[in-house]
């Protein structure tokens, strides 16, 4: 089933539930998706596209979420981040530190880097191999880590 459809059965059921927060972030997705399938000459947008999208909504309401506790105002951190939770809701599941750590050691053996010089070949291969199921940050500070031993 793709996004869009799922989003829309999802956005029923929220009226229907009467949940007003959800609802929100539901219609962001929504926007999203449709301001993207008009950008695009065809008007499909394939899994990739649409999990950068959704992974780029997170970060921002994420990233929002901190100026906000920055700024003393929790209840809109907190809307933020529930919205980020409903939008996570849509992404495969994240890798957890153990193992990204595993997968990392992998890619630096095969490329055969030894030093944080050679950290652009490295994160090179790992945001390809890596993408949609972990954040960039963490796994650029693990490979630093990584490397740097």
């Amino acid at each position: 089933m793709s996004l869009e459809i799922r989003i829309n059965e999802d956005i029923k059921a929220a009226m229907l539930a009467r949940e007003k927060d959800k609802l929100e972030a539901l219609r962001a997705v929504k926007s999203a998706v449709l301001m993207a399938k008009t950008e695009k000459a065809g008007g499909v947008l394939d899994e990739e596209t649409e999990m950068k999208m959704l992974q780029k909504m997170v970060k921002q309401r994420k990233e929002a979420a901190e100026i906000y506790i920055s700024q003393s105002r929790q209840d809109m951190a907190d809307a933020e981040l529930f919205q980020a939770g409903v939008i996570e809701a849509y992404l495969p599941a994240q890798l957890s530190a153990a193992e990204i750590e595993e997968a990392l050691k992998g890619i630096i053996a095969e490329t055969g880097a030894t030093s944080a010089k050679e950290m652009g070949k490295v994160m090179g291969l790992a945001t390809q191999r890596l993408s949609g199921k972990a954040d960039g940050k963490l796994v650029a500070q693990l490979v630093k880590e990584m490397l740097n031993k």
